[in-house]
């Protein structure tokens, strides 16, 4: 069964700390939903009001499979800092240690956000994006988002990958479009409240399943 039945799904969110993961959980909550955030910070994760909060290192299987006890599915919506020398492995490290876990525990759906430059998402994000900001601070990155997806796509799990276009701070009400031709797309910007609605629907629905997504608004 790949989309999760249930009326109040129970699920991890890996993330919830950053911007985007934290308007995954107030929307998972205000849905009803059962919400389960694993987080590195306690202190950040402080105001996250009725998630309920496992201590760890999201590279860590042991803890991932305490974490997934009694869980429906789980969003990862891990980010890492831009980094124009140092190598990044955090994401690819951690979603290795995911898939294990999911396996382990009998938990196959997972919605996972990359983003616009990932895969064949590349060339797709921009001028400024794509000449500059890709090749100068997010390379290494996106080189780890890459080895991301592929853990993904070999899992075995029921899985989505979510390409956001670039993020920004608005409502979120404008009507999101997902595409997985990119030929004529260029740029595009999306609301990370409309991520997190995208990404919370995906776990009662199978349209995007085993597929990768660009979206956008």
């Amino acid at each position: 069964m790949s989309t999760i039945e249930t009326d109040h799904p129970k699920i991890l969110i890996l993330g919830a700390t950053g911007p985007t993961g934290r308007l995954i959980v107030s929307q998972a909550l205000a849905r009803g939903y059962d919400v389960t955030a694993l987080v590195r910070s306690p202190e950040k994760a402080a105001d996250l009001k009725g998630a309920k909060l496992i201590v760890g290192d999201a590279r860590d299987e042991k803890v991932l499979r305490q974490a997934l006890e009694g869980r429906d599915g789980v969003i990862s919506a891990l980010g890492t800092p831009a980094s124009p020398f140092r190598e990044v492995t955090m994401l690819s490290t951690a979603t290795r240690a995911l898939v294990n876990a999911m396996t382990a525990e009998h938990i196959s759906r997972l919605v996972c956000i990359t983003g616009i430059g990932a895969g064949d998402s590349a060339g797709h994000g921009g001028f400024l994006f794509d000449r500059l900001i890709f090749p100068l601070l997010l390379k290494k990155v996106y080189a780890d988002k890459n080895r991301q997806e592929a853990i993904v796509r070999d899992s075995g799990l029921d899985w989505t990958l979510v390409r956001p276009s670039l993020l920004n701070n608005k409502a979120g009400d404008a009507p999101v479009r997902a595409l997985t031709d990119l030929s004529g797309f260029h740029g595009g910007s999306i609301a990370r409240a409309a991520v997190a609605a995208f990404v919370l629907d995906q776990l009662r629905q199978d349209r995007w399943l085993h597929q990768a997504p660009l979206i956008t608004q």
